[in-house]
């Protein structure tokens, strides 16, 4: 594991990164129930696409560990799934569900080919240092804020955008307690205070109505099968269509910019960025969700990313793939242990998310707030992360923000080439589509 994993040259030691596996997990495991019933929707098995996404989160999280090294939790993302249920199949494409599980692979092929290239490196390079630390404060506000939707302590106001949920509901109370538990623990220096909060919050959540056990509930039962989901894809003659290149480039896109996001956030908030602002052995961290969306595809599922839960895994002290290994042999026992993964409800795993927010706020330290061509991009990409519930999108509104700044004032030449020219498909992708 030393040897391996390097532990010692990272801080950590082996019962710190399986924690933090496991935590990060813990705030993962939510995917195993939510994936299968959004995928079922359009018309997939959500048996067999709960055992292709538990799967496809173990051959990706997998690579991740002992390929690149790399503390991150891998599975099928949020938003990409919607995307791909909501839009392509039951929205105004009305497509088959296999048409959209196709573009799903040609995406994850055309990502191997970027990464082995290293056109994805060269973009996740191509940020500037303020704006890796203000992605990774964008994402603290960001998964703090899907922590408090899920409880329900912030939802749809009347006449505002949004309003205070109801706090006597048992979801919100579970949270409140989950976040008094986890701030007490850390004060205490416990170490699994996110694992233990969210484990006492599970069980808390039982008399109040807010984690259910369903009938006849088992610990342990076989995985289903993945045979009708499987290598399920559409002829030649729809592969080649303009509905398919407009697919699969949305589907290339968010992809491209939440993992790049979600690589810079969380490995600024753990130090792993370099002097220069990289993140040693990036090409490998972005090869292995595109292998994992390869993967993917051909199981049953959509998109393979890296989850921005990682970070709760980070926070825990993980630090090297070790952490990640754990997270995907728990994935690995969660095939087989599904009933008693499924039963955790968001209301418990929402106080991890929201202690995580306040980890993750660290970096703005790093920020020039007296330099407003690097303030006011950085607080764009902080605040347009929550506000439009998208990773990629805070990204698109720092680069473009930096960019223009930088020309504006006579120092364009601090703008890398390549932030040009990503900047100039932003705001064309704004424009035309």
């Amino acid at each position: 594991m030393e040897n391996f994993f390097k532990l010692k040259e990272h801080n950590t030691d082996v019962k710190t990164e399986v924690l933090a596996g496991i935590t990060t997990f813990m705030t993962m495991a939510y995917i195993l129930a939510v994936n299968p019933l959004i995928l079922s929707d359009a018309g997939m098995d959500p048996g067999g696409v709960f055992t292709a996404t538990a799967l496809a989160a173990v051959i990706a999280t997998l690579m991740m560990a002992l390929y690149a090294k790399h503390p991150f939790g891998l599975a099928p993302g949020m938003g990409l799934n919607a995307f791909f249920a909501y839009t392509i199949v039951l929205g105004p494409m009305g497509k088959s569900w296999q048409f959209a599980l196709t573009a799903v692979l040609i995406e994850g092929i055309i990502f191997i080919l970027l990464s082995a290239v290293n056109v994805r490196e060269k973009i996740f390079e191509s940020i500037p240092v303020s704006l890796k630390n203000a992605v990774s404060v964008g994402i603290g506000l960001f998964i703090a804020f899907i922590g408090l939707d899920g409880a329900g302590i912030i939802q749809a106001g009347d006449g505002t955008l949004l309003g205070l949920g109801d706090l006597t509901s048992g979801s919100a109370v579970v949270a409140v307690i989950g976040i008094i538990l986890i701030g007490f623990l850390y004060a205490k220096n416990v170490k699994g205070a996110l694992l233990i909060g969210i484990l006492v919050s599970t069980l808390i959540g039982i008399p109040l109505g807010v984690t259910i056990l369903p009938e006849g509930f088992s610990i342990i039962s076989m995985p289903p099968s993945v045979s009708k989901v499987a290598f399920q894809f559409v002829p030649f003659n729809e592969i080649f269509s303009i509905e398919m290149v407009v697919v699969v480039f949305t589907f290339l896109f968010v992809d491209i910019f939440d993992t790049v996001g979600t690589l810079a956030g969380v490995a600024s908030k753990a130090n792993l960025l370099d002097e220069k602002g990289n993140l040693p052995r990036v090409g490998k961290a972005l090869m292995a969700d595109a292998v994992g969306t390869v993967a993917g595809a051909c199981l049953g599922t959509s998109t393979v990313t890296t989850f921005v839960e990682s970070a709760a895994g980070v926070a825990e002290g993980g630090r090297t793939g070790l952490t990640a290994l754990s997270t995907a042999v728990m994935f690995a026992l969660a095939l087989f242990f599904a009933p008693l993964f499924t039963i955790i409800p968001s209301a418990a795993t929402a106080p991890a998310l929201i202690i995580v927010g306040l980890f993750m706020m660290s970096p703005i330290k790093n920020i020039n707030f007296d330099d407003f061509t690097e303030a006011i991009p950085a607080f764009l990409t902080i605040i347009m992360m929550p506000f439009a519930y998208s990773i990629a999108e805070g990204i698109v509104f720092g680069m473009i923000s930096y960019t223009v700044l930088k020309a504006i004032t006579g120092r364009g030449k601090e703008a890398s080439p390549t932030m040009w020219i990503l900047a100039i498909v932003f705001i064309a992708r704004i424009i035309f589509m």
